[in-house]
């Protein structure tokens, strides 16, 4: 019976391709006898790892998009100001950000074309309206991998409270049984003491 929820959890996975947790409603589905609990347990913590790390990715991903969010939106603000700017107005001074502590005037007359940054170093000239509708797609795009990042963030959660449980269940099933025995074995011993027979 295991093999066979095995197989139905590596198909159910969220829209991301992150694997649903087995739900342990009856504990006997995954574990057979006493012998077994232990492996089952492992395989169990394994899973609840995978999930941590996981959940540790998407904390640093969704950090690293809401760091970008305002960036790409304070850039794109800026390039929708300079295409409303008409040729022969004047140029307009402005302050920018060289360094984090260090900043330049500059006269900026009206343009055609912006510079953009595209990382590692990069920076591309771009027609104003191409500009434009890159830093739009851009925006767009960081915003849902944030949405994405914040679903998965619960998704993820979620499988470790489940893990954790089904856990719990081995666990508790484990020692009941145990106790079951123990008590099974405390019983043969006294009725076979009752009889008179020797204990030996």
């Amino acid at each position: 019976m295991a093999e066979k929820g095995s197989k139905s959890d590596v198909a159910a996975t969220n829209p991301r391709g992150i694997p649903y947790a087995p739900f342990v409603d009856k504990v006997e589905d995954y574990v057979a006898s006493r012998a077994d609990v232990e492996t089952t347990l492992k395989k169990f913590q394994e899973m609840i790892s995978k999930y941590q790390f996981m959940e540790a990715n998407k904390q640093r991903a969704s950090v690293g998009h809401k760091e970008k969010i305002p960036d790409i939106q304070k850039t794109l603000d800026m390039v929708r100001f300079l295409k409303t700017r008409k040729p022969g107005s004047d140029p307009i001074e402005s302050t920018f950000e060289l360094n984090d502590t260090l900043y330049a005037k500059a006269n900026i007359p009206p343009t055609e074309e912006v510079y953009l940054w595209l990382g590692a170093n990069v920076m591309l000239s771009y027609p104003i309206d191409e500009a434009e509708e890159l830093l739009t797609t851009r925006l767009s795009t960081a915003k849902q991998n944030l949405i994405n990042c914040e679903e998965d963030l619960d998704f993820l959660r979620e499988q470790i409270t489940t893990m954790e449980v089904a856990t719990a269940r081995v666990y508790n099933w484990d020692v009941t049984v145990k106790r079951k025995e123990k008590q099974d074995q405390e019983a043969l011993e006294s009725t076979t003491g009752d009889d008179g027979s020797p204990n030996g």
